[in-house]
C-alpha cells in the first residue's frame, strides 16, 4: 500500500466526520479540485483504506437500551470449536463487536439488547446453549463515557 500523503489524510479525516459529504464539499475542504479528489477517494476505497460507509445510530432511540461486554472462555481450542463460535458470532446481530483476546479468556464480545432480560435470554439461549463455552463474565455498561468510530490519523 502507498503511504498516505497530507491530502489523503485530510480526505480521511473529513470523511470520518461526515461520510455523506458531497464530493464538491470534500474537494473544497481538502483544497483539491473535484477530479483529483475523486481519484484519491476511489483509490482509498479500492485499496481498502476506506472499508465502507455507514450510518451511526443511537441505540437507545431504536430500543436497544442495554449494552454489555461479555468475556468468553471456550471449552477447548480445536478448530471445530473455534469455527462454531466464529459462525455464531457472524450470524448474531446483537453482537456488535468481537475480539479474540489474550489472558485467561478467549474472546470479548460487545452486545446490545432491549433490556437486561433480553440480554439474559441471548446469553442463556444463544451463547451458553452452544455447548462450547467454559465460562462467561458479563459486564453491564452503566454509562457510555466515549464512543467513537474515528481513527487517529
Amino acid at each position: 500500500m502507498d503511504a498516505l500523503d497530507s491530502h489523503d489524510i485530510a480526505i480521511l479525516a473529513a470523511l470520518q466526520r461526515d461520510g455523506k459529504m458531497s464530493l464538491q464539499d470534500l474537494a473544497r475542504e481538502v483544497n483539491l479540485s473535484t477530479s483529483p479528489c475523486w481519484r484519491r477517494v476511489r483509490k482509498l476505497e479500492e485499496n481498502g483504506t476506506i472499508a465502507q460507509y455507514t450510518a451511526i445510530l443511537d441505540a437507545r432511540k431504536i430500543g436497544l437500551n442495554t449494552q454489555a461486554y461479555i468475556h468468553i472462555s471456550l471449552l477447548d481450542h480445536t478448530q471445530t470449536t473455534i469455527d462454531a463460535f466464529d459462525a455464531f458470532v457472524a450470524r448474531e446481530e446483537q453482537i456488535v463487536e468481537c475480539a479474540s483476546i489474550t489472558g485467561s479468556d478467549d474472546y470479548l464480545l460487545k452486545i446490545v439488547a432491549k433490556d437486561p432480560e433480553d440480554l439474559e435470554t441471548f446469553l442463556m439461549k444463544g451463547i451458553l446453549s452452544l455447548g462450547i463455552v467454559r465460562s462467561s463474565t458479563t459486564h453491564f455498561v452503566l454509562r457510555q463515557k466515549k464512543q467513537s468510530t474515528f481513527l487517529p490519523l
